[in-house]
């Protein structure tokens, strides 16, 4: 294999989603097990939909998951500048050495023109192709019309007939008849050039000796290898991964729930567990490996030959499940330090609380993790460890407040059980409730889901002991008493 340069290329009209996420991560795959590279280019040619933040959050986004690019943006290279909108100089001489080798031709029909025909080839039931009005125009003509300043673009010459054969890695031989092709642009009439000519010209300057991309472009590629034959430059391997379908199997969209990066790191997923997803989507790993797959696991795996040609169904509960084993398996240290913003933001601790109550945090995180799986559940999950009860949850409240009978008295001795206590960790307390259990031969449920629903206002939580043990003493005995009271005022109305 030659030297592997592979490139992730994102138009900065919006933010990076599922899709293009995926592509970036299966050529950083590809380029780390093969020791090649992976440059990043902005595809920032068409300015009418570019999005002004759009490059930093794309940014942002592959920094967060860990793929790093080797050149292009912030980082240089030897074949840059690495936004297109600053390789003009290039695309027009490549476009002016086609036109001085007859392989291309200045077309200076009109809009009108154009649609005229289009309105007749519909007519006639046949799909539009240009009909090569201006292709034998004499070089006379040509100059003739462009000293009156008459706008033209510039179109490739398209054979008539034969083939053209995409040799793709994942799909094998893919045939195009040429004769479905019209003499496309390669150059507006602005001076810009078309997607397919401008990415012929950056893949073939940068060395590019492989393209991994979606399988939506598999249509272009037909028209790119015309241009590599025209231009004379030598064809990269090609390689579409297939689509992500939404679960109903439709094209995936906003309406099937967050499909952005920025979405993912916003409800708390973890970066790990959204490149494990990812990797997922197209490619398996063995048996031995399992689904619980780190990069570094994959990359001495990794084969375009084992990704998948059918179209990967995107499945957010699996992601959920992914990322919940992710923060199960982190450490309180390192999983703490990126659940403090999403406390923050849930108003539960200022940035100065952050550090002050830092070994708290962790306790706490270290308790709650394991029964949540985004960090934004994990900070909803933890409310009651730093703000006062305010309501109790409503069927809990009917069941164990309301109807058990002799709650307000069990509630009583619990406290008073408490109050005894002059080491509040979490063996103490467990050993002082069960003597006390057995005292009054109740099983523990009797008295522990009334506890509960008293410390935390719900009928879930963490072990009832550790939660105990962190909330302490002073704040144990104040919420029962709390709840007695409002149980006693409940049976009194």
């Amino acid at each position: 294999m030659k030297k592997v340069r592979v490139r992730f290329a994102p138009s900065p009209t919006g933010y990076l989603h599922i899709g293009g996420a995926r592509t970036a991560l299966f050529n950083w795959l590809f380029a780390k097990r093969h020791n090649g590279k992976l440059i990043l280019r902005i595809e920032d040619t068409d300015t009418e939909r570019l999005k002004e933040d759009s490059v930093g959050q794309i940014l942002n986004s592959l920094r967060w998951l860990g793929i790093d690019w080797d050149e292009g943006p912030e980082k240089g290279g030897d074949f840059g500048p690495y936004f297109q909108s600053q390789r003009q100089e290039l695309y027009t001489k490549e476009a002016l050495t086609l036109l001085r080798e007859n392989k291309a031709y200045h077309c200076f029909c009109s809009v009108e023109e154009i649609e005229e025909e289009r309105q007749k080839q519909r007519q006639e039931g046949t799909p539009f192709r240009y009909p090569g009005k201006c292709r034998n125009l004499s070089p006379e003509e040509i100059q003739d019309r462009l000293k009156q300043g008459l706008p033209s673009v510039i179109r490739i010459k398209v054979p008539d007939a034969g083939q053209v054969l995409v040799e793709d890695i994942i799909r094998g031989t893919v045939s195009f008849e040429s004769e479905q092709f019209d003499d496309f642009i390669i150059l507006k009439s602005n001076g810009t050039p078309t997607y397919n000519f401008a990415c012929v010209v950056d893949d073939n300057a940068m060395q590019i000796s492989h393209v991994i991309r979606a399988e939506e472009h598999l249509s272009n590629t037909p028209k790119q290898c015309l241009i590599y034959r025209a231009l004379g430059h030598e064809t990269p391997l090609f390689a579409h991964l297939s689509m992500i379908l939404a679960p109903d199997r439709s094209k995936l969209s906003k309406r099937h729930g967050a499909t952005a990066v920025g979405e993912f790191q916003e409800m708390g997923c973890l970066p790990e567990a959204l490149v494990n997803y990812l990797t997922l989507l197209g490619w398996s790993p063995t048996e031995e490996q399992g689904e619980i797959i780190s990069p570094a696991q994959t990359i001495p795996s990794f084969s375009l030959a084992k990704v998948s040609k059918t179209a990967a169904v995107y499945d957010v509960q699996k992601l959920i499940w992914l990322n919940g084993q992710y923060m199960t398996s982190y450490d309180s240290v390192s999983l703490t330090l990126q659940a403090v913003p999403f406390f923050i933001q849930a108003g539960l601790i200022s940035q100065i609380e952050a550090e002050e109550k830092r070994e708290y945090i962790r306790d706490v995180v270290s308790v709650v993790k394991e029964r949540v799986r985004t960090l934004g559940e994990l900070a909803e999950a933890s409310r009651y460890f730093f703000q006062d009860i305010v309501s109790y949850d409503d069927k809990g409240e009917e069941k164990y407040f309301i109807k058990q009978e002799g709650v307000e008295a069990l509630l009583s001795k619990g406290s008073e059980c408490l109050n005894t206590l002059d080491r509040f960790d979490v063996e103490s307390i467990e050993i002082s409730y069960r003597q006390l259990m057995d005292e009054l031969k109740i099983k523990g449920g009797i008295i522990i889901h009334p506890t509960r629903l008293a410390l935390t206002g719900r009928t879930v939580s963490p072990g009832l002991f550790e939660v105990m043990a962190l909330l302490g003493k002073r704040k144990c005995l104040e919420r029962l008493d709390k709840a007695i009271k409002f149980i006693k005022k409940k049976n009194y109305k």
